[in-house]
């Protein structure tokens, strides 16, 4: 692979970055882009994101840097134990005739690599722990996602995930009941996680 086409560090930006012509700066910024691109933090995708930045705040994770949105998983703390998050919410931004049926994808897949642009061969379970974040309030007009105290959470260690004898591909909140309990609040996903690594 030539040099020129190699894998490109991003920068962390402010927000007050102008667009701009040639150097010509223009009267909109990034800030402007965010705040039109990201303001619904209900949206599937955007809970999503938001949801792997709970956890990072939650574990010490530094997110100082830019999110890698393509890594075979979301985080990584500071001792190295490897995180999948997955969300899910009852409510959603659109309207609804009913409450959502949760259910969280946990399907095997081939890791993806920015410095190669390969995909492994064998599909596989890339993180040590999974991450189930559920925003649990069902009150559609007072519901908040920035509100932490509406969210659960559920750390399972991979290797018991594997070790399912139901579907590989979805987990359920009674399922996930079955393997962790009851889940936790923000405060306690920490010490959720290091007993899924024996104390780590």
């Amino acid at each position: 692979m030539p040099d020129s086409l190699g894998p490109l560090t991003a920068s962390r930006k402010s927000g007050a970055e102008a667009f701009h012509l040639d150097g010509e700066t223009l009267a909109f910024d990034v800030l402007d882009f965010w705040r039109w691109s990201g303001s619904d933090l209900l949206e599937n995708t955007r809970r999503g994101i938001l949801a792997e930045y709970i956890v990072a705040r939650a574990l010490g994770i530094s997110t100082d840097s830019v999110r890698a949105g393509w890594s075979a998983y979301d985080l990584e703390t500071p001792d190295g134990i490897r995180i999948e998050v997955k969300s899910a919410a009852y409510l959603q931004s659109w309207a609804q005739q009913r409450l959502s049926t949760i259910q969280f994808a946990i399907a095997e897949r081939r890791g993806w690599s920015a410095e190669t642009n390969l995909l492994e061969g064998t599909p596989r379970r890339h993180a040590d722990v999974y991450v189930f974040a559920l925003l649990a309030h069902q009150i559609k007009e007072a519901v908040d996602p920035m509100n932490l105290a509406q969210w659960r959470f559920w750390a399972v260690p991979t290797p018991l995930l594997d070790e399912r004898a139901r579907s590989q591909h979805s987990i359920t909140i009674p399922s996930l009941r079955a393997l962790a309990g009851e889940g936790c609040g923000f405060a306690e996903i920490r010490a959720a996680v290091c007993r899924c690594v024996g104390g780590r």
